[in-house]
């Protein structure tokens, strides 16, 4: 019933594009009109989360309208977040919304063509394996997987699906990282030496709820439910509000900013993932009961596994204590830089004559431009509103479902910086260094698989 459906959806969107680009003096507006009520894609929220309220959310209601997408229930397993997402979406969508008490219930709503996960880190793999399974199509937010079991299993859901799927990975729908993918894939900036990778803030309160803590009572919520595949933990509202500081519910700066920008190393490279991975770093400031650091330094090793002679290193910094966050990506070439901050390509640190001469070798410099006019700026914070990089992304999720073509962030690119993270955290959690195998597509350390 639903594969027929999506078909017909697919075959009206093809037929009203048809339609509009036939009469182009048509506003957007009026391409939605063009689709009819039959053909409207009726998308369920999982988690009516702070990331989904102020940011997806908006970035939806940007273009539900002209695409004809609607929400029709919310999934949350705390009655105090689920009454309050069911009238906020109603006052934003105008009609009532299913109360969905868990996802169970979520997946018995008929016609249900599409879900947006914004749940706790761990769950992000489970809950797109469990909509994929239920045949709906998925936009899930990043990290996607923070243990290697988790994201064997929901790649291999994917792939025996016929779901469209978008990571959270919202710099793939960027002008600026675009152009910059396309810079350095046709040769022009020469082979990459070095990436600087850096997300910095001064906030005690990252990631801390104590006003939702304390309206917290187990009664109206599911514990058992929320730990899914973890190990069982005594009843914990922080760690079910403040996950991201607590591991194993979330791995902290690397799932949450350094899955971001790791992914644009391995989107502009073709790689999937480091060769190896050292990290360092602690709980140096916020000793407030945290188990995840609050300040991190990775080094990466990249490269073709079977050219140890040819590489690059990356470098991720992130500090919790000190900065304005505005997350760095720097990518070096022996002939210049190329700054996603300021959008330039430049000769600075390039090989100069003077030094080239030395080795009677010719200069090395990179021109100096902008890669593209238009920036979409990245919006660091869950609660800075529905930002032109996520409208863009979300718009793509929401096109590729009508059309059924791959979205800029399919399941592949959550798997890929998936693998970085894990090996960084396995780095992290036992001081030393983390390789892949690719035979058994494990992190290892010790020659032995990681395990949290």
């Amino acid at each position: 019933m639903l594969d027929s459906r999506r078909k017909f959806i697919k075959q009206s969107a093809i037929a009203a594009a048809g339609t509009y680009l036939g009469t182009m003096g048509s506003t957007a507006k009026s391409y939605g009109n063009i689709i009819g009520a039959n053909d409207r894609v009726r998308i369920g929220v999982v988690g009516f989360s702070d990331r989904f309220s102020n940011a997806l959310l908006p970035s939806f209601l940007h273009h539900n309208k002209e695409l004809n997408f609607d929400i029709v229930a919310v999934s949350d397993l705390w009655k105090y977040r689920r009454e309050m997402g069911t009238e906020h979406l109603k006052s934003k969508l105008g009609h009532d919304i299913t109360a969905c008490r868990n996802n169970d219930e979520l997946y018995n709503i008929k016609d249900l063509d599409g879900v947006i996960v914004s749940t706790a880190d761990f769950q992000h793999a489970l809950h797109a394996a469990e909509a994929v399974n239920s045949k709906c199509d998925v936009y899930c937010e990043k990290p996607f997987a923070e243990t290697m079991e988790d994201a064997r299993m929901a790649l291999k859901a994917v792939k025996a699906s016929q779901q469209i799927v978008q990571i959270g990975s919202q710099r793939r729908s960027g002008s600026n990282y675009k152009a910059a993918d396309q810079f350095i894939k046709e040769g022009k900036f020469g082979d990459i030496t070095m990436v600087e990778l850096s997300w910095n803030v001064n906030q005690p309160g990252r990631w801390r709820r104590p006003d939702l803590v304390a309206k917290l009572k187990q009664e109206d919520t599911d514990w058992k439910r929320y730990l899914m595949n973890r190990p069982f933990e005594e009843w914990d509202p922080r760690k079910y509000l403040e996950y991201r500081l607590f591991w194993p519910y979330s791995s902290g700066m690397p799932g949450q900013w350094m899955s971001h920008q790791i992914d644009t190393v391995h989107w502009f490279t073709d790689l999937k993932h480091p060769r190896s991975v050292v990290a360092n770093g602690g709980i140096y400031q916020w000793k407030d009961g945290r188990r995840n650091w609050d300040t991190t330094t990775a080094v990466f090793d990249y490269g073709k596994a079977n050219d140890p002679n040819h590489g690059f290193q990356v470098v991720f910094t992130s500090r919790m204590h000190n900065g304005d966050e505005r997350p760095a990506e720097i990518y070096y070439s022996n002939g210049g830089e190329l700054n996603l901050n300021t959008n330039v390509v430049s000769p600075v640190g390039g090989l100069t004559a003077k030094s080239a001469a030395a080795m009677n070798m010719q200069a090395n410099l990179l021109p100096e431009m902008k890669l593209t006019e238009t920036v979409q700026q990245v919006a660091a914070s869950a609660n800075t509103g529905g930002d032109n990089l996520t409208s863009a992304h979300m718009r793509n999720w929401m096109e590729c479902i009508r059309s059924r073509k791959q979205t800029n962030a399919p399941v592949e690119a959550g798997y890929y910086h998936s693998i970085a993270t894990i090996m960084t955290n396995a780095a992290v959690r036992t001081g030393k260094k983390a390789v892949f195998d690719e035979a058994t597509q494990e992190v290892m350390v010790d020659g032995k698989p990681f395990k949290y």
